[in-house]
């Protein structure tokens, strides 16, 4: 039997890595799938990998216009939400003291604000049984040199998974969040860093993990899965860390 079948999923940043590999599984499981993504060539790609009846649409998840106009047209499209996968984010490498502001509002209007308002504007569309889907990281919980922004933004949303979901239980909504560890996605290493820094940090990455490897998108799309189907009704205000022990060592 298929674990979201009937049910509606919207999942942003849903053009590759661990939202592009979620998005596959949801429509294994007979979900009705949108995406979403701010490369056109790319989103077009994912929706083509994922067959015609998944709805596509362009949008930038840090700007709040587009977040209302996004929900409107699923709204139009499917008139109602039962699975809404926040996990389009933004980070690059910088120290504090190299920071800019521009680079400060670029990364926390997508990790942070856009979560926010997503969530704001979904819930009105949420059906009763509904389940909302935040991607933090295990850097919101540890130090991160040369990612202040992004660890802080997703601290950020951590804790405001576990405000919503006290706000959202009473109109039969759950919120949750997912927490990878180093994960193996396009997304991995997309840094404006020379080469050998990436493979240095996928290295070091590597051998600090007691699994001595990096997760896959899928398992963590596996967890995604969890946390949309009726398994896990129970399951209000969590974190469910996929990251294969690494974050117990740090």
């Amino acid at each position: 039997m298929q674990k979201l079948s009937g049910k509606t999923a919207l999942i942003t940043g849903g053009n590759s890595g661990i939202g592009l590999a979620t998005a596959k599984l949801f429509v294994e499981q007979g979900a009705r799938v949108t995406i979403t993504g701010r490369d056109a060539t790319s989103l077009e790609q994912a929706r083509a990998s994922l067959g015609a009846d998944v709805l596509a649409l362009r949008s930038d998840a840090g700007k709040v216009s587009e977040i209302e106009q996004l929900m409107s047209t699923v709204g139009e499209h499917f008139g109602q939400l039962d699975v809404l996968l926040l996990n389009a984010a933004a980070g690059s490498p910088a120290p504090i003291d190299l920071t800019t502001e521009e680079q400060f509002d670029a990364m926390s209007a997508i990790s942070f604000k856009g979560v926010f308002f997503a969530i704001q504007k979904a819930a009105p569309l949420m059906r009763q049984g509904g389940s909302i889907i935040v991607t933090t990281s295990i850097t919101n919980q540890v130090g991160a040199p040369n990612f202040a922004v992004y660890a802080a933004c997703k601290a950020a949303a951590r804790s405001l998974v576990q405000t919503a979901s006290l706000e959202l239980a009473g109109r039969g909504i759950r919120v949750n969040a997912i927490s990878p560890g180093p994960i193996d996605t396009p997304g991995f290493g997309r840094w404006d860093v020379p080469k050998e820094v990436v493979d240095a940090a996928r290295t070091e990455f590597t051998n600090r993990s007691p699994s001595k490897r990096f997760g896959t998108a899928h398992e963590v799309a596996e967890a995604a899965l969890y946390l949309a189907s009726d398994a896990s009704t129970y399951v209000v205000g969590a974190e469910l860390v996929i990251d294969g022990g690494i974050s117990l060592l740090m």
